[in-house]
C-alpha cells in the first residue's frame, strides 16, 4: 500500500551511490537513459512513486514545488516503478510533473537496491554519495527542508 504520515525519521543505512555501492542504469520516461554515475558528485533526490497510489499523486505538487525552490541546487529523480510505462507516462502527464526526469524501475531492482519497499518514499543522496532514505510523505516544507541541508552539506 501507500505509505503516508510525515515520513518518519529517516535511515542513514550504510547506503552509498556510486562503485562499491547502488549503481543502477535505467530508461528514462519520454527517452534516453540514466545511469547513478550521471548523479556522483551532484545533490540529488530519487522520489520513489508508484502510477497508482493516491498519495504519491497528492506528494507530487509539493516534489515540484521543492524542485523549483532548489532548481541548479538539487537534482529530483522520480523512480517508478509496479506498473507499466504506459501508466506511469500518464501519472508523469495527469500530475504535472514533466518538468522532472524520471525513470521507469519496471523490474523494481533499483527500489529493492534502496530497500524501498513502499511508496513514496525518497533517497536523499549527498554529493559524497551517502544516502539517507525516508519512507512516506513528507509535505512541500519538509522536503524543501531536506533539501536546503542536502545541499549546504
Amino acid at each position: 500500500g501507500c505509505g503516508s504520515g510525515g515520513g518518519s525519521g529517516g535511515q542513514a543505512n550504510g547506503l552509498e551511490l556510486g562503485a562499491g555501492g547502488v549503481e543502477f542504469s535505467a530508461s528514462q520516461l519520454g527517452g534516453g537513459e540514466l545511469a547513478s554515475a550521471d548523479l556522483a558528485g551532484r545533490d540529488t533526490v530519487l522520489w520513489f512513486w508508484a502510477p497508482w497510489c493516491t498519495t504519491c499523486r497528492a506528494e507530487s505538487d509539493d516534489v515540484v514545488a521543492a524542485a523549483a525552490a532548489l532548481d541548479g541546487q538539487v537534482e529530483v529523480v522520480g523512480v517508478a516503478s509496479r506498473g507499466g510505462v504506459a501508466e506511469m507516462e500518464g501519472f508523469v502527464a495527469d500530475t504535472g510533473t514533466d518538468g522532472l526526469t524520471h525513470v521507469a524501475d519496471e523490474s523494481g531492482s533499483i527500489w529493492s537496491d534502496f530497500g524501498v519497499v513502499t511508496q513514496p518514499a525518497y533517497a536523499f543522496v549527498d554529493d559524497d554519495g551517502s544516502v539517507e532514505v525516508v519512507v512516506g510523505a513528507l509535505g512541500e516544507a519538509a522536503l524543501t527542508e531536506r533539501m536546503t541541508d542536502l545541499a549546504a552539506s
